[in-house]
């Protein structure tokens, strides 16, 4: 039976308000509770397949084989190892995450993501644009992982489903108690497409800039990032229009870098062993160790 589309608002309302949670690692009341995590996870994961099944037509995805990893893929995946091994500390759940990461071959394009489960992505333009430091590249990538690791995409697709379209997507799914793959898929593309928000925003910098520094990249990288993109000549890059910067940003991560560098100095002198987590073959989570990079100067 179909069910009455004002009578469906009504409950997709009501749901939403019953539907807020406190996250374990900001204290923030959250609305994620219209998608569980497996919904999100399995959405995005689908979501994101589709995406690079359709950059990789347009050969936009880099491509490489173990023994000759494209340059810049093998240095995301080398320094998103490192970040990970960090985000397991904030969140041992993550640790079986089928993690993911591909650079996309678009010069233009300044701009990097991270769905639920740790499907990650990063555009040629962070280096043709902004010739983008090790430090820097581990600032953007913590700060999506971050993302990933606060609920923010659930919390976005949640938001999905509690706005008009949500009714649509209810309404054709087979029930309210059961949405259905199809429409978790829906949400989690329409979630890529929204803008987290400027609480969500602080929330990833602060993390994302402690799992740099725990993994051993300085802090202070995140100000010249951010400096770098406000100075892109052709108006804000799109990293910059979906990441809504205030004005007191730059002071904040001073503040937030000043703290950070003893925690930084330690990595950077003894930094853990690593581990493999992303592009594992087979898409499981056996762990590779790796030798730990030596130390910098």
């Amino acid at each position: 039976m179909t069910m009455n589309p004002k009578r469906l608002a009504a409950v997709v309302l009501l749901a939403g308000v019953s539907a807020c949670s406190t996250n374990p690692i900001t204290g923030r009341s959250q609305l994620v509770g219209l998608v569980s995590e497996s919904e999100a996870i399995s959405g995005s994961a689908q979501a994101y397949r589709q995406m690079m099944a359709e950059l990789d037509k347009k050969k936009q995805i880099e491509r490489g084989t173990p023994e000759a990893e494209p340059p810049r893929l093998k240095k995301v995946q080398e320094i998103t190892d490192r970040l990970i091994a960090q985000a397991i500390q904030f969140r041992p759940d993550s640790a079986g995450w089928k993690w993911e990461v591909q650079v996309i071959n678009d010069p233009k394009t300044v701009n990097a993501f991270c769905m639920a489960g740790g499907k990650m992505a990063i555009y040629s333009g962070m280096w043709e644009q902004l010739k983008i430091t090790d430090d820097e590249l581990a600032q953007v990538m913590g700060h999506e992982i971050s993302h990933a690791l606060l609920d923010h995409t659930r919390e976005r697709m949640s938001i999905a489903l509690s706005t008009s379209l949500g009714v649509q997507l209810l309404g054709a799914a087979t029930g309210v108690g059961n949405l259905g793959g199809q429409a978790m898929d829906i949400a989690a593309q329409v979630a890529i497409t929204l803008p987290n928000s400027r609480e969500s925003e602080s929330e990833a910098d602060a993390v994302g800039t402690q799992l740099a520094a725990r993994a051993g990249y300085d802090p202070k990288a995140a100000v010249a990032l951010w400096d770098k993109m406000a100075k892109l000549g052709k108006g804000p890059a799109e990293f910059l229009s979906t990441h809504p910067s205030p004005e007191n940003r730059a002071a904040k991560l001073k503040e937030l870098g000043a703290k950070l560098e003893p925690v930084y100095l330690a990595a950077k002198h003894n930094p853990p062993a690593a581990h493999r987590y992303v592009n594992l073959a087979g898409g499981n989570n056996e762990r590779v160790v790796k030798p730990a990079p030596a130390a910098k100067n």
